[in-house]
């Protein structure tokens, strides 16, 4: 996956940086804030593997507010909230026995250990519940928590007391001040008997065990939760007057001491093959634990280890989840779809007998394309073995073919689009070395029905026109309905719902009300001036992402002169060598240009938007500035601005901010936890900065 990464152009890598933590900010309101999951964890852990070797490959879009830096979700408002003493911090995650050799090898070369030296762990279930923290107090429960986003929880400390596992009061040498933290869960046996009740009084079933914990113990009335059989391990704990013991078997140890329930199959182990068996034991045993466990956490032992190794990002260092590996299973593949996206890309996806894989209803499972489709030859009809794991959706990963029926056919890719134009689908050759591109595309743009729909999708994106309430499930419900066909209808919303246009009103219709209604339409007003740079990203154009619309705009200055050059960048002459004369853009993006400025479709959509809007000028560049014409790097975590103010800061005076270090390179800003850019600023004897010293030079 990183070399594929590697091969992304920054714009690419910008653009599937922004889906990617989106998608995962949406699902963390869904898992933490909501109990209700829509996709499996190892979905999840597919999502965030990818967003984090983005960030690896590309550390500027590395923001602050990234999902690899931040932890579960804001508090939902239903209870009050409680500030954590000590952050509740999630895991880093290993997949592979080698991934767990690495973890054992990281932290042998940070305690500068040799392999011959000692370096016990812990191995501990890895329980899939909802995780609560304890405070207690001269031995007194005071306040009981959920984990929130890490630093703020919500106050359930009523629901916690009805949990017969945890004491209310500990009895004998108890630190003045403990937090003791662990996981809420349902074993099976209890699970099974709370949806038969939810189904006896007509309601519905809860979908897995964690979903009715979590949903049991967060009921506004305690009394609820009261009536729901949850439990609870301990593990670990938060704030301390004084340690519990010196490693984390001790720690432990004595929790159970004090009276709570600790998981009995938390062993403690010299060397990563003692975790490796016990990891495997554990998988064996997992369908007779009698609750749901996804993992084994490891844990180094000896604690005055763990103040030294310290954390990084969202996760401690001395800590991992080794996850299960992925479940498989077998089911029949009834027929092939074709999925249009926004650039035109046709995704064939497979359309399965339903299924479930680890928990988990499967009958979708991605195809990626054509070849891949002719490599494994893959035929409608065939049964086929399905595996969630290293995809955002399912992936088939073998065909039966000793169960073949007779007559099965190859899969014939369509030639044309799906959408009602039936408009010419073509895999472009790369000009240059004559390679057929694996992604077979629609040639409609705009006219086509699907592009339409994925084109205003971008258009109200965060990095685009970013209107707030107008999400990809609003887009999609009002482009169904007719009621927004292109950009412009969106900016006519709020007068053809006051003119009464839509039955219902938008007020009343399912999931809207007033206030909502209200703060949409408000929403958009906002956004009828906007930046060049932010105009020209919107439209979509292939090729011509965030970095290269910043470039067209700071080059062109005003919409006016980026159009007139637009239009004739599909000609040969003066306008197309000049654009092409950009340092930054190639023919690929002036070639999209052109082809996007001589559909008149577009130009007219284009007319009726700017109807609507006012485009503002770019800010003038600096020239006179002292980084004025220099090439500059940002890497490591900055913690005096954000990655994008610092780009946007740089390029306002004149600076070409790259993705890389090159012996072009002028000056490296260096932020904590700088890598190999650093390594190789060092080697090329590039100039390298802290942000103070950034600041100093370009006047703050």
């Amino acid at each position: 996956m990183i070399s594929e990464i590697e091969n992304l152009s920054p714009d690419a890598a910008a653009a599937e940086h922004a889906r990617l933590a989106e998608e995962i900010a949406a699902h963390d309101r869904a898992y933490y804030a909501e109990d209700a999951p829509v996709i499996s964890d190892a979905e999840y852990d597919a999502l965030r593997a990818r967003l984090e070797a983005l960030e690896a490959a590309f550390p500027e879009l590395a923001r602050v507010d990234s999902p690899t830096r931040t932890i579960g979700a804001k508090p939902s408002g239903k209870f009050s909230e409680v500030r954590h003493a000590v952050p509740m911090l999630s895991l880093g995650n290993a997949f592979t026995e080698e991934d767990v050799r690495d973890f054992d090898a990281r932290i042998r070369r940070f305690l500068r250990l040799s392999e011959s030296d000692e370096l016990a762990f812990t191995a501990e279930p890895k329980i899939d519940g909802l995780s609560a923290s304890l405070r207690y107090e001269k031995g007194v429960l005071v306040t009981g928590a959920t984990r929130g986003d890490g630093q703020m929880g919500e106050n359930v400390t009523e629901n916690l007391k009805t949990l017969g596992e945890i004491p209310h009061r500990l009895e004998g040498n108890v630190p003045d001040v403990l937090e003791v933290r662990g996981e809420v869960y349902l074993s099976h046996a209890d699970f099974a008997k709370l949806n038969e009740a939810q189904e006896a009084a007509g309601k519905p079933a809860y979908k897995n065990p964690r979903n009715a914990a979590a949903g049991s113990l967060r009921q506004i009335d305690p009394a609820v939760t009261a009536t729901r059989p949850l439990r609870f391990f301990a593990y670990t704990w938060g704030e301390l007057s004084q340690p519990l013991g010196a490693t984390q078997s001790e720690a432990v140890e004595r929790l159970a001491a004090l009276g709570f329930t600790t998981n009995p199959d938390m062993v403690r182990c010299d060397g990563v093959e003692g975790l490796l068996a016990h990891y495997r034991s554990l998988e064996e045993r997992r369908a007779g634990l009698g609750y749901d466990i996804d993992g084994v956490v490891y844990k180094v032992d000896r604690l005055d280890w763990q103040e030294r190794l310290g954390f990084v990002a969202r996760a401690p260092r001395w800590a991992i989840a080794h996850k299960f590996s992925p479940e498989k299973a077998v089911t029949k593949l009834n027929a092939i779809e074709i999925q249009v996206g926004r650039t035109g890309a046709l995704t064939p996806v497979a359309k399965l007998e339903p299924v479930t894989v680890g928990g988990v209803v499967v009958s979708n499972a991605t195809l990626h394309n054509e070849d891949e489709i002719a490599r494994k030859d893959i035929r409608v009809g065939d049964w086929v073995v399905v595996q969630r794991a290293g995809d955002v959706i399912p992936q088939i990963v073998e065909v039966l073919k000793d169960r073949r029926e007779p007559g099965a056919e190859p899969f014939a890719f369509p030639k044309t689009c799906p959408c009602p134009l039936q408009t010419p689908a073509e895999r472009e050759v790369n000009p240059k070395t004559g390679e057929v591109n694996a992604v077979t595309r629609c040639t409609g743009e705009f006219a086509c029905p699907y592009q339409r729909k994925e084109h205003l999708k971008h258009f109200v994106a965060r990095k685009a026109f970013d209107i707030e309430g107008l999400g990809e499930k609003q887009v999609e419900a009002f482009y169904e309905e007719g009621i927004v066909k292109e950009p412009a209808d969106i900016f006519t919303l709020a007068s053809r719902n006051a003119s009464g246009a839509f039955i219902p009103p938008i007020a009343e219709r399912e999931g809207w009300g007033e206030k909502s209604a209200t703060n949409l339409f408000d929403a958009i007003e906002a956004r009828r001036t906007i930046a060049l740079a932010r105009f020209i990203n919107a439209l979509g154009i292939r090729h011509v992402g965030e970095e290269t619309s910043r470039l067209l705009a700071r080059t062109y200055g005003s919409w006016a002169a980026f159009h007139e050059a637009a239009i004739a960048a599909g000609e040969e002459g003066e306008a197309r060598e000049a654009m092409l004369g950009v340092d930054g853009l190639g023919d690929t993006a002036v070639d999209a240009i052109g082809r996007f400025f001589a559909e008149d479709h577009n130009l007219a959509a284009l007319d009726r938007l700017l109807a609507e809007v006012t485009v503002e000028d770019a800010e003038a560049v600096a020239t006179d500035s002292p980084v004025a014409g220099k090439t500059v790097v940002f890497t490591g975590s900055l913690e005096r601005f954000t990655r994008d103010e610092a780009k946007a800061r740089a390029q306002s005076l004149g600076a070409k901010v790259a993705g890389s270090v090159s012996a072009k390179t002028d000056y490296l800003i260096a932020g904590p936890g700088a890598g190999s850019k650093l390594k190789k600023a060092t080697e090329l004897g590039v100039t390298t900065l802290t942000e103070d010293e950034w600041l100093a030079l370009i006047g703050g």
